[in-house]
């Protein structure tokens, strides 16, 4: 046989698909939906959104288990290995992810079917945990206070001295965003970062051009 002849045999045989018994395909991915399971119920208690979006919950429940499926495929044969690299060579996702946490968790569940389709189940359960374990730890970690909107509205711009006095006094950052200047009034909004928020309020409540005051959480970071 020629070296040419090698070759070619060498290559056809590797293209011949290896049966997986049907009992591990099936186990593999029921232990990979349980894992997606786990992920969704992590999903759950993590999630500080106010809406609820079911639709996303079900895809990264199960977007794992079509991910071991795929490479169990990518296992048992060349031919369908190569062709499922150029099919998602040309697929493209145009749904945008708004929260990092959610493409964490996304990516989190495509890496345990790539884990769970190989077959490697401890390594599967190990990155859970400790996947899970660091999420809590850096959750709950206590960090800085969220900072306020401070939104003012008074008769006219002459009180923005005091404004600004009463707010060094009862804050510890400040930092004015904007002013707006009318014929018939002033409206003034402040971040602040503050323990004091009804010692802030009572204070400026002291100034009469004053007429309205708002104090808004908002989830920005603050740079000091």
């Amino acid at each position: 046989m020629s070296f040419t002849d090698a070759i070619k045999k060498s290559v056809l045989e590797g293209f011949v698909g290896s049966d997986l018994p049907t009992s591990q395909v099936f186990v593999t991915l029921l232990i990979t939906f349980a894992i997606g399971l786990y992920i969704y119920f992590v999903y759950r208690l993590v999630n500080r959104s106010s809406m609820y979006d079911r639709s996303f919950h079900v895809a990264m429940s199960v977007i794992s288990v079509i991910t071991a499926g795929i490479i169990i495929a990518m296992q048992s044969s060349i031919v369908i290995s190569l062709g499922m690299v150029g099919a998602l060579s040309i697929v493209r996702f145009r749904t945008a992810v708004k929260d990092t946490m959610d493409l964490l968790f996304l990516f989190w569940s495509i890496g345990e079917g790539i884990i769970c389709g190989a077959g490697l189940f401890e390594i599967a359960v190990i990155v859970a945990l400790v996947v899970t374990i660091g999420i809590f730890v850096l959750e709950y970690l206590p960090g800085n206070k969220k900072p306020y909107l401070l939104i003012i509205n008074a008769k006219d711009d002459s009180v923005e001295a005091d404004i600004i006095k009463n707010v060094n006094d009862n804050a510890s950052y400040a930092r004015i965003k904007s002013r707006n200047i009318k014929k018939n009034g002033f409206d003034m909004i402040i971040e602040v970062s503050t323990k004091k928020e009804k010692e802030l309020l009572e204070s400026l409540k002291q100034i009469d051009s004053i007429v309205n005051i708002s104090l808004l959480m908002h989830e920005g970071e603050v740079r000091f």
